[in-house]
């Protein structure tokens, strides 16, 4: 909390926040400068039953409110948010970690998505491009 009264960033990008969907409303209650939205990676595992194990993943967008009005959230799922803010597309992404079945194959996914929404937006004409 100090980090963010200290710096007063605009915009907050988090991953494994550990949270059931659930609790994601203490992001709106802890941070009332920001609106907040993002996934939790635990919905299939809350909904077939009791939680056993430690808690895993999710991500989180906080945007500070002053922001508000020049942001758009383009996508939203468990391992990957993507939100416009003026012409800047900002993408949050969780990618799975070692010993994940399939993991080369769902990273593979995870980019190519992104690289979709990418594509959209830069041939829109909607976001800044900057190379590189």
């Amino acid at each position: 909390m100090s980090l963010i009264n200290d710096l007063d960033p605009g915009i907050i990008l988090l991953q494994e926040h550990w949270l059931t969907p659930a609790n994601l409303s203490k992001f709106d209650y802890l941070f009332d400068d920001y609106f907040c939205f993002g996934g939790s990676a635990m919905s299939g595992v809350v909904e077939s039953g009791p939680l056993r194990g430690r808690p895993f993943g999710g991500l989180m967008c906080l945007i500070n409110n002053a922001l508000r009005e020049v942001t758009q959230t383009v996508y939203c799922s468990e391992r990957l948010a993507i939100v416009r803010i003026a012409n800047f597309l900002i993408v949050n992404v969780y990618f799975l970690c070692v010993g994940t079945l399939n993991r080369q194959s769902l990273c593979e996914d995870l980019l190519a998505e992104i690289g979709a929404w990418c594509d959209q937006f830069q041939s829109t004409g909607d976001v800044t491009d900057y190379g590189g």
